[in-house]
């Protein structure tokens, strides 16, 4: 018992630290902590992650906002751009994500140009295109060998209903309903069915059954353009 020694602590009011025992230098500790600072690094993250979660900035690592919805414009340009350009070569991977910002977009489109020219079709666009998005990818899926998801489906055709919503924009200036308007809607119908039939021989591999696929599209496609000659 004679070896016990017992030392009085000297605490600082000013600093908020307790020196130690005698000849044992660094052990100073702060008042409701560790010497480490654990406690106020833990404070940190919890702030950071706070701060993360409900500003504006993110995470470091995290993706773009709208790259995790599905909404990539490089691909909607890029997809717009084939469409545009229907003789050009369409690489085999060019359906593999299933984006439906651009055939959403173009719809609306149409359906707002059909609203100026005076004819009122939402309802019969979203049906159609439901209703054509399913058949289609039902027929094509019996078909092909290798199946698609409809999403894919509904994608491709979205995209390549493009020239028809430039129809729909002139139908805002001049009466389709006449020689003008039917000329146009052929050109329109006959360019929505060489892109759309191009893509879907490239990614089903149906190179053989080109007509097989064109007939369906051209279907699909002449009945939205009925909607731009006539009214309801």
């Amino acid at each position: 018992m004679s070896n016990l020694h017992f030392y009085q602590s000297q605490y600082d009011t000013s600093t908020g630290y307790s020196r130690g025992m005698p000849g044992v230098s660094g052990t100073t500790t702060p008042r409701g902590g560790y010497g480490n600072g654990s406690g106020n690094t833990g404070q940190q993250l919890e702030s950071t992650g706070l701060l993360a979660a409900l500003g504006t900035g993110g995470y470091p690592d995290e993706a773009p906002l709208l790259e995790e919805l599905g909404v990539n414009f490089g691909h909607v340009k890029m997809k717009t751009l084939i469409v545009l350009n229907p003789f050009g070569f369409i690489e085999q991977g060019i359906m593999d994500d299933s984006d439906l910002a651009g055939p959403i977009l173009f719809c609306l489109l149409f359906g707002t140009f059909l609203l100026l020219s005076g004819k009122i079709q939402f309802g019969y666009i979203y049906g159609l295109a439901l209703l054509g998005c399913v058949s289609l990818h039902t027929i094509f899926s019996l078909m092909a060998t290798n199946s698609v998801p409809i999403s894919r489906t509904a994608s491709v055709l979205g995209y390549c209903l493009l020239p028809l919503v430039f129809m729909a924009g002139v139908g805002v200036i001049v009466s389709m309903d006449g020689y003008l308007g039917y000329a146009l809607s052929s050109l329109a119908i006959a360019w929505c069915t060489y892109s759309a039939s191009a893509m879907f021989v490239t990614v089903l591999q149906l190179s053989e059954m080109r007509l097989l696929v064109a007939y369906p599209c051209f279907l699909f496609y002449a009945t939205f353009a009925v909607m731009t000659i006539f009214k309801a």
